[in-house]
């Protein structure tokens, strides 16, 4: 689970130009803005991750206009993600261990953005759990993987914006499932109508085999619809066999997609060798998409040609396009 508040050390601290009353911090891999004085270079504070949504308390006052969420800014040129606080906002005996997570201490939720109804639909149940969620989890806390696998072959994907699918088939049964959901068949929910106008059932029933693929819907009415397409479609990312719990490999997915006709996220480097550079990994994900060139790319997902598994889970994740948080307020 991401934690939204937790116990960091300030790794570095940095002048702005130009600014007297503030300074860059970093911490964990992020880069934010804090009060100059405040901290010094090795103290802990309690960091709150962009996406937090604080609770209604007077120290968190400030917030209000922004609808008490964290959100990405730039201040004096410099792009700020995330807040410090000092520990003495933690309730008494709370623990002060590096890395503690104090998110559910402090009364702090995630943000979710409105689901519109054309994507909501009505639910079957909870997203199976033979087939893992597509969350992938921020670049800027995973400086241990990066150091672990610099310099391996990974491949990065344009990250879009849209809402994420997983369509599968189980012993000869279909399911279309939002990020957290099942859904029933309705004729009024773009996954499931995409899903027809795609023939994705009887796709994954040639396969004959307990099948998963997992993308990005997009297109008008979703979020936007920021790269300007027409109609709704889906763009894969993921192939998953679920007998075995094992995603498949980069080169025999865009092999299963081409013998099923079907269409992937674009792939703009297929044979990256991985820095364990948080902010050059940030640089490459600051730019445009090359669906529309004049939009920001959301971002990018790296993952590894060769599918590497750790303790939390298979090594794969994103770098968010701090431009695009900018310019869409998020």
């Amino acid at each position: 689970m991401r934690k939204l508040a937790s116990i960091q050390r300030i790794k570095a601290l940095e002048p702005i130009a130009e600014a007297d009353a503030i300074e860059k911090a970093t911490v964990l891999g992020w880069e934010l803005v804090v009060k100059k004085g405040e901290f010094q270079v090795g103290d802990l504070c309690v960091y709150c991750e962009i996406d937090s949504l604080m609770p209604d308390k007077p120290i968190f006052e400030f917030l209000k206009p922004r609808g008490m969420r964290i959100k990405t800014i730039r201040l004096r040129g410099q792009i700020s993600q995330g807040i410090c606080f000092p520990l003495s906002i933690l309730p008494a005996d709370s623990p002060t261990d590096e890395d503690a997570d104090v998110t559910d201490l402090l009364g702090i939720t995630k943000y979710e953005p409105p689901i519109p109804a054309s994507l909501a639909g009505k639910a079957k149940g909870l997203f199976p759990s033979f087939i893992p969620k597509t969350d992938e989890t921020r670049v800027q806390v995973l400086q241990g993987l990066l150091d672990k696998y610099a310099g391996e072959a990974f491949y990065i994907a344009e990250k879009l914006d849209g809402s994420s699918v997983t369509y599968y088939v189980r012993d000869g049964v279909f399911g279309v499932c939002s990020r957290n959901l099942e859904l029933i068949e309705d004729d009024t929910n773009s996954m499931w109508k995409v899903a027809r106008a795609m023939d994705i059932e009887a796709k994954l029933l040639s396969l004959g085999k307990n099948f998963a693929l997992q993308g990005e819907i997009v297109g008008e009415g979703i979020q936007g619809n920021k790269l300007k397409l027409r109609g709704q479609t889906v763009r894969f990312f993921n192939a998953f066999e679920i007998d075995t719990y094992q995603f498949v490999a980069f080169a025999d997915f865009k092999a299963l997609m081409q013998r099923l006709d079907l269409p992937t996220v674009p792939f703009l480097d297929e044979n990256y060798a991985l820095s364990n550079n948080i902010g050059e990994l940030v640089r490459l994900a600051t730019r445009r998409s090359v669906v529309l060139p004049e939009a920001w790319a959301e971002g990018i997902v790296l993952r590894p040609l060769v599918e590497k598994r750790e303790m939390q889970g298979r090594v794969s994740f994103k770098a968010i396009n701090p431009e695009f948080l900018l310019k869409y307020g998020e």
